[in-house]
């Protein structure tokens, strides 16, 4: 029952933050990318595992998605709920490596979060190319891992260290790349940084 009851207030305070940021859109909202950069190798491999999910979009990007309450109020539903049910552990003590991306069971690392808030904000509609993976490096110099939402509001980032789907302004990282909305495989630079592991399981 608790759990159930900060969800909910989680969600309350979720559509708060969203629709104050998505009426006030500015340049500054979306995040700036450069050219092709290098791919993390943890990417790399769990591409090769599963194909389905690092496929070549045809064509042009439709552009990103255009935000409403029924949409902010699922994003905020399936980030909050992934958050809750996933207990955080490393790559290193879970699979004897420093960097293993995949779909996780009761624990994972924080891309492991993000790969199944992918997949399930996928499955609830929302298009491959608006659920970008990020890498970032927080506050300590530590890489870590965040999925992008990118909408007619600007760019929002789920992240397993907040409940909350901030915009990405408001997060207290350095951001380093994130894949291309075309090419899933094809990474771009966001600033320039030195690359970094992403196996963070706590700030």
């Amino acid at each position: 029952m608790q759990g159930a009851r900060a969800i909910g207030a989680g969600l309350a305070a979720l559509l708060w933050v969203v629709m104050g940021a998505a009426s006030a859109r500015a340049e500054a909202d979306f995040m700036t990318v450069g050219l092709s950069t290098t791919v993390p190798i943890g990417h790399h491999l769990f591409c090769q595992e599963h194909r389905e999910d690092c496929t070549r979009k045809a064509g042009v990007a439709a552009g990103p998605l255009k935000l409403d309450t029924a949409l902010i109020t699922k994003v905020a539903a399936i980030n909050t709920a992934i958050n809750a049910a996933i207990e955080p552990l490393s790559d290193l003590l879970q699979y004897g490596v420093e960097e293993r991306w995949s779909y996780p069971g009761a624990k994972g690392d924080c891309e492991d979060y993000v790969l199944v808030k992918r997949r399930q904000l996928h499955a609830a509609g929302i298009p491959l190319e608006d659920l970008l993976i990020t890498v970032v490096r927080k506050t300590n110099g530590e890489g870590h891992a965040v999925l992008t939402l990118h909408t007619t509001a600007g760019d929002f980032v789920l992240d397993n260290l907040d409940w909350r789907v901030k915009p990405w302004r408001d997060t207290p990282y350095t951001y380093v790349k994130r894949q291309s909305a075309l090419d899933p495989t094809d990474w771009l630079s966001i600033n320039e940084a030195v690359d970094v592991a992403t196996s963070a399981v706590g700030r």
